[in-house]
């Protein structure tokens, strides 16, 4: 081993630079619930393609190709940092674009139909409300279209982080309609006490009855609108109703 070796190492800095196989592989460690450090490990590695050799002192001898060299535990600790946004949702929504041979639908929705959006979404509340991982594979079967094809764990975290991060997305994109649940007089129709299933209904059928303006001619209309376009609709119809409310008051 030379001590005086450099090794170089190229890392994935955000979610958009990972690739599918990638993907792949960083679900499937969440899917095993490794904490953080875990899965940052075990992508540095693998993706660094460095291996170790053994330990050594206060360090360890890596190995990439043929060529070695030791590193302090500090050294490998302060490199993983690069890969600490696993740890967060993605920013913009990324997804494995193709699972077998079944093509993913746009990450943000777009043209997606607002009834496609819809369905999937009542999917996703059901699933955070009981974690049934039957609901993460329906809503795969709905993004992928692809009907009785089966998800495997990877595939089934791959749809969650899809969707939450489609949330987080859209919520900086529609302000007005997606009010985070906590907030008073809570705007999102999502975020009430009532029970799950009676919730999900309420908030789909408040979601058309908004847009068709009570016109049940038009729900089939609204139901193929494009989702983006559907809540961007939304949102300013939320956005109007805040405004009379700051000059009217609730009555």
């Amino acid at each position: 081993m030379d001590p005086q070796v450099t090794i170089n190492i190229t890392l994935p800095k955000s979610w958009a630079e990972l690739t599918n196989e990638q993907l792949y592989y960083v679900f499937d460690l969440i899917g095993d619930s490794l904490s953080g450090t875990q899965i940052r490990a075990y992508c540095f590695f693998r993706w660094s393609g460095l291996g170790v050799v053994c330990r050594y002192g206060d360090g360890y001898i890596l190995r990439k190709n043929r060529l070695e060299c030791f590193v302090t535990g500090d050294i490998v600790a302060s490199a993983m940092k690069s890969l600490n946004f696993l740890e967060d949702f993605p920013a913009v929504p990324v997804r494995i674009s193709k699972i077998r041979k079944h093509y993913a639908a746009d990450a943000t929705l777009d043209d997606v139909p607002f009834e496609k959006y819809l369905y999937v979404e009542n999917l996703y509340q059901g699933y955070i409300h009981t974690q049934n991982h039957q609901l993460l594979q329906e809503m795969g079967e709905i993004l992928y279209d692809c009907d009785g094809v089966h998800f495997n764990q990877a595939e089934k975290m791959n749809v969650f982080y899809w969707w939450a991060s489609l949330k987080e997305y859209f919520s900086r994109l529609f302000p007005n309609f997606f009010v985070p649940a906590s907030a008073p007089e809570d705007g999102n129709l999502l975020g009430n006490p009532k029970p799950i299933g009676k919730q999900l209904r309420d908030a789909m059928n408040a979601q058309i009855r908004a847009l068709t303006k009570g016109d049940i001619t038009k729900e089939k209309e609204v139901m193929a609108m494009p989702t983006q376009r559907a809540l961007t609709e939304l949102d300013a119809l939320a956005e109007e109703a805040e405004e009379i409310k700051r000059k009217y008051g609730k009555h």
